[in-house]
């Protein structure tokens, strides 16, 4: 089938030819290739000004981003013998990285899988959709799926913001076989259970793994304290290395109860204290009552979603820390994190190093993280990068 053309204005192509895979609006003669005329989710020929074809893409009239490169070679299609290729490519990536079957198995454009989440825990495929492009092919993916990874079950879990970018619905549907409303995961050595139904998320963050690794040699004999504890992935792994007590701070019922199990499962409940409610009101009750901890753990959700949101949300990441750094004793460690991407890494250490100097404290930089190779950067992208990680001695 003949594809129609989406055709660039004048010098237009520069970027698209240096790797970055989006085509903005305003960089499309709407006069040649008029957006009207498009599907949405409709594949078509990308050309520069002088009619030179220089990849297949998905369009979205409607869209800010309004297409995306699937392909750089004219002959191919979004169809489920690309699909397929490119999520053996993928999984063949993370089973030279990982042992065990429980990773970010896609990971959108750095997969040149444009608009595509899938997460593995083990024998279950979670499958997050953020683009109409990705969408409209949604049955052929979970088909090549199927032949790929022969899943027990793929839950489609869409509820976030790209969705409604896209003008898409929130979605949550099992379309092959069973899935539970909690899994099984294995990180680090350490078993979990992961609410996939309704946790945050596809269930669990892979993207920190490697962090929590790192963790380890900070945690041999001491109190944690770890704030946004979600379900326990730092907390838990903490006292399997070692740690004598951990306290959690989390506000959710559900996020609780996995705490409590995953504590259970790792014989490490008697250990264990939980404290309930918002991470700013009990970090600030903790200091109050000059409560010390050895290592502090803060992992809070994305403050800045948008670039307009960054004065907002770097005046909470530095209340946050600073309210951290109160509970830190003496010569002990914070690691603390920020998974927004309009934060650079310099500019979140430097409000670190600011809210140190409030404290009358000195903050030491020891070791920096970012996401696991499971979430690999796009050169061309910055957006794929988003997760800082700091581990540092405040004293």
């Amino acid at each position: 089938m003949e594809l129609p053309t989406l055709r660039l204005k004048p010098r237009e192509d520069r970027r698209i030819r240096q790797g970055h895979p989006w085509i903005y609006s305003n960089e499309i003669d709407v006069n040649y290739s008029p957006l009207k005329s498009f599907e949405p989710g409709q594949q078509a020929v990308l050309e520069t000004a002088g009619g030179k074809s220089i990849g297949i893409v998905y369009v979205n009239p409607a869209s800010l981003i309004t297409a995306r490169l699937i392909s750089r070679a004219i002959k191919d299609r979004l169809n489920k013998t690309l699909l397929v290729k490119r999520i053996r490519s993928a999984l063949a990536l993370r089973e030279s990285l990982y042992d065990d079957p429980y990773y970010r198995l896609i990971y959108g454009d750095s997969d040149r899988l444009p608009g595509l989440v899938v997460d593995r825990y083990n024998h279950v495929l979670v499958v997050q959709i953020s683009t109409i492009g990705m969408e409209v092919v949604k049955d052929v993916l979970f088909e090549a799926l199927v032949t790929v990874i022969n899943p027990t079950g793929i839950l489609v879990k869409d509820n976030g913001s790209h969705r409604h970018l896209e003008n898409l619905p929130e979605i949550l549907e099992i379309p092959y076989g069973e899935v539970h409303s909690t899994h099984p995961v294995r990180e680090n050595n350490t078993d979990f259970v992961a609410p996939l139904l309704q946790g945050q998320k596809t269930g669990w963050f892979y993207d920190h793994r490697s962090n929590r690794s790192r963790m380890a040699k900070y945690c041999q004999g001491k109190r944690i304290l770890d704030v946004y504890a979600y379900i326990g992935a730092w907390g838990i792994q903490a006292l399997q290395r070692g740690a004598n007590h951990l306290t959690c701070i989390e506000s959710s019922d559900l996020a609780l109860e996995c705490i409590h199990e995953n504590a259970r499962i790792n014989g490490v409940q008697d250990k264990l204290e939980v404290l309930q409610g918002d991470a700013f009101s009990r970090l600030q009750e903790l200091g109050d009552n000059r409560e010390k901890f050895d290592v502090v753990i803060v992992d809070p959700p994305a403050f800045i979603k948008r670039k307009k949101d960054r004065r907002a949300g770097e005046k909470g990441y530095g209340k946050l820390n600073q309210l951290a750094m109160r509970l830190v004793a003496k010569n002990g460690f914070l690691i603390t994190s920020s998974c927004s991407m309009h934060l650079a890494k310099e500019n979140f250490i430097e409000l670190l190093n600011t809210r140190a100097r409030h404290l009358d404290k000195d903050m030491l930089i020891l070791e920096q993280g970012g996401q696991g190779p499971d979430h690999p950067v796009h050169p061309s992208i910055p957006e794929t990068e988003y997760l800082k990680t700091i581990f540092a001695r405040i004293n």
